[in-house]
């Protein structure tokens, strides 16, 4: 535990906020690192769309890494990011997908964030009373990551607008 946070939060206060980011930035720095993968191994006639649509993703959430590593640090924790530490904390099963067609990658993808997307949701009812800066940096964060998971989705729909499969609740 820190000997310190920011003024106005309490040292019990902020270990949970900063546990919580942790958390957050294992699975971002995981989601990073899987969109970058299937960046390289997508193939199939719609190859160059979803490869081109991959690269700003990982760009955010590049950015979105050093964020809640950086409100960690602000906030007096020590945030970790090395690979054995995000491969052992981590609470989801390694992506498995290597170089396959289009569908298979985004239907993939689309479980990813819907594993990220509602972590991020649960984390941020838990930190609203407690830090409402660190709450507004998960609310920015779910905003974008739902709006990539959209752009997947529009990949994976039916003329009728359904996903099949289904997306997990």
């Amino acid at each position: 535990m820190s000997t310190w946070t920011v003024p106005g939060l309490d040292d019990a206060a902020a270990d949970k906020v900063r546990t919580m980011l942790q958390e957050r930035l294992v699975a971002l720095i995981d989601l990073q690192l899987t969109l970058k993968h299937i960046h390289w191994n997508v193939v199939g006639p719609s190859f160059i769309g979803v490869h081109e649509m991959l690269d700003p993703q990982t760009d955010a959430v590049r950015e979105m890494t050093d964020a809640a590593a950086e409100r960690i640090a602000t906030l007096g924790g020590e945030p970790v990011g090395t690979p054995g530490f995000v491969s052992s904390t981590r609470s989801w099963e390694e992506y498995t997908v290597k170089r396959a067609a289009v569908q298979t990658h985004l239907e993939a993808l689309n479980a990813v964030y819907d594993g990220v997307i509602g972590d991020h949701r649960k984390v941020l009812l838990e930190v609203e009373e407690l830090d409402p800066i660190s709450h507004d940096m998960l609310v920015e964060q779910t905003e974008q990551l739902e709006l990539f998971q959209w752009f997947v989705r529009a990949h994976l729909a039916n003329e009728d607008g359904t996903l099949d499969p289904k997306p997990a609740a």
